[in-house]
């Protein structure tokens, strides 16, 4: 039979990088405290490092003169198979500093829909000129794909208006919005002498979004002590469903962003409440709490100080 191999491990720790790194120093350039200063390591640092490589090797490395340092034959034979490590080791950083770079060139954003139409474009807007270089694919969906996207990592960062967040996201708050209901100029709540109460509203079949939208959520969850009637459509944009409720279809309930040119023009009637909370905010979510970086952490950070700018 062959002669069975055996791999016999010196330790279960690897050998520290900038001892090793020192120890090549001290080949090159004849001492200690040359070694450490190229590197950049206050010499009683150095020489413990080298204690410490010495006794994790079982052998005396560098003999040590008032002259200056010297490799011992177990130093020259761990300084040949140092040079290769270290060389393996610059070109794993000089990979890794690559991939750095050119993620830091890509940003994937998901956004439901309120916020990639109405806030996103003045953010990446002001994000280009602060920040150029950076290819942004943006990614528009409703909140509950929001999440899968960004929990499943296939985007960097989301935008959401859904009033809850999956527990395994990190959230921080960039805007607020409200709902408002809306119908056309001749519907008949244009005429009501009193405010649309909860109960009205819960008993009328409206044009929604469908379910997974933060709007759909927001006013579930405003009118979830009532038994509602199947919506008249649900569509799946805003503009769509603004464009039905211009056509006599139905009345709606829409974000505020949404119907604001229309409101100022007369072409929709808001309708006024009484005890419908419908006021909203609105999220950055990532994964993984806090470790948010590049330039998704630099676009956040932007609109975080306009926010706090605009008070």
């Amino acid at each position: 039979m062959p002669e069975r191999i055996r791999f016999i491990s010196v330790g279960a720790r690897w050998p520290n990088l900038t001892a090793l790194e020192l120890l090549v120093g001290i080949d090159d350039w004849g001492s200690l405290g040359s070694a450490s200063r190229r590197i950049g390591i206050a010499q009683p640092n150095a020489s413990r490092l080298i204690r410490q490589l010495e006794r994790r090797f079982g052998a005396s490395l560098v003999e040590r003169s008032p002259r200056g340092s010297t490799l011992t034959a177990h130093g020259t034979v761990i300084v040949h198979w140092g040079r290769q490590i270290l060389g393996d080791a610059r070109e794993l950083l000089n990979a890794a500093d690559a991939l750095r770079a050119e993620r830091e060139a890509h940003l994937t954003i998901a956004a439901s829909m309120t916020v990639a139409e109405y806030l996103l474009p003045g953010w990446l807007a002001r994000f280009r000129r602060t920040t150029p270089g950076v290819h942004v694919h943006l990614q528009m969906l409703n909140s509950a794909q929001v999440f899968d996207r960004v929990i499943s990592g296939s985007c960097d960062l989301g935008f959401v208006e859904s009033p809850s967040v999956p527990p395994e996201l990190y959230k921080v708050p960039v805007a607020s919005d409200h709902l408002v209901v809306v119908v056309e100029p001749g519907h008949a709540w244009t005429q009501r002498r009193r405010p649309l109460t909860p109960h009205d509203l819960a008993q009328t079949p409206l044009v929604a979004r469908e379910p997974g939208s933060g709007t759909r959520s927001t006013l579930d969850n405003a009118l979830q002590e009532f038994d509602r009637p199947a919506p008249l459509l649900e569509l799946a944009s805003s503009a769509a469903i603004r464009a039905s409720v211009l056509e006599g279809v139905g009345p709606a309930v829409l974000s505020s962003l949404a119907v604001i040119g229309e409101l100022r023009s007369g072409a929709l009637y808001a309708v006024k409440t009484e005890g419908l909370d419908l006021r909203r905010t609105l999220h950055a979510v990532w994964r993984r709490r806090g470790q948010l970086d590049g330039p998704a952490a630099r676009l956040v950070a932007e609109i975080l100080r306009e926010a706090r700018a605009k008070g």
